[in-house]
């Protein structure tokens, strides 16, 4: 997350911070902060799980396709032959 930044940037980030919000609302802002990003980390696996579960019956959906059309053919081919 700060990888750019290094360890001085990160303790002047902190410093200005306590001085514009102060001692008391400094970890108020640090929790709303922390439930925000875990409510994104949240919402982010809910988009991939519901793009993994569209996928993965999208491909159900495409072999039983595949399965019915297969054995239609199959049918169909029967019924052409000679009998004998």
């Amino acid at each position: 997350m700060f990888s750019g930044i290094g360890a001085t940037g990160v303790l002047l980030i902190l410093l200005i911070a306590l001085l514009l919000f102060g001692p008391n609302k400094l970890p108020e802002l640090g929790r709303a902060f922390g439930r925000t990003l875990r409510e994104f980390k949240a919402g982010a696996r809910d988009m991939m799980d519901d793009e993994d579960s569209k996928s993965s019956s999208r491909k159900e959906i495409v072999q039983e396709e595949v399965v019915s059309k297969t054995s239609a053919l199959n049918q169909n081919e029967q019924s052409r032959r000679l009998p004998e």
